[in-house]
């Protein structure tokens, strides 16, 4: 797994979302876009995480940010994530995990004893230029909003 790192342009992609229209990174050129990808919808980690940055919109949208999640979850799967948590940023299907390895979080994991390959819980902060200005790599899922707000609130 190779990582992209900070200063990386980040890949230019187009994924369905939660209601089966075509998102691009490319839409969101006059802000900054928090990508943050997560193992799997509805799970209680990533319920967590997800929870975290619903409640931390207004703080995130004075910051000019939009949030994308990303997984590799069927659309259906996504609308049933929003509809069920109240969830107020988009989130895109992965299935064939080909952004996820653009962004290099797609690899081996270990779980329980078994290895197994999948999706890493890494978040990157690209800039208006489409560069990545930060990633987030290392938090608990219920710390992840407060992580990113902290980098906000230090380097705004």
């Amino acid at each position: 797994m190779n990582t992209l790192k900070v200063g990386s342009p980040a890949p230019a992609f187009s994924l369905q979302d939660q209601d089966g229209k075509t998102v691009s990174l490319a839409d969101f050129s006059d802000k900054k876009v928090l990508l943050y990808f997560y193992p799997k919808a509805m799970t209680p980690g990533c319920t967590v995480q997800a929870k975290g940055l619903r409640d931390s919109k207004a703080e995130l949208d004075n910051y000019n940010i939009v949030v994308l999640g990303v997984s590799i979850d069927p659309v259906a799967r996504l609308g049933k994530f929003i509809a069920r948590d109240n969830l107020n940023f988009t989130l895109l299907s992965d299935e064939d995990h080909h952004v996820a390895e653009q962004f290099g979080v797609w690899g081996e994991k270990k779980f329980m004893g078994k290895t197994y390959d999948g999706l890493h819980r890494i978040s990157f902060l690209i800039n208006e230029q489409g560069i990545i200005e930060q990633v987030f790599d290392k938090f608990k899922t219920k710390d992840h909003h407060q992580v990113v707000l902290t980098y906000l609130a230090q380097h705004s």
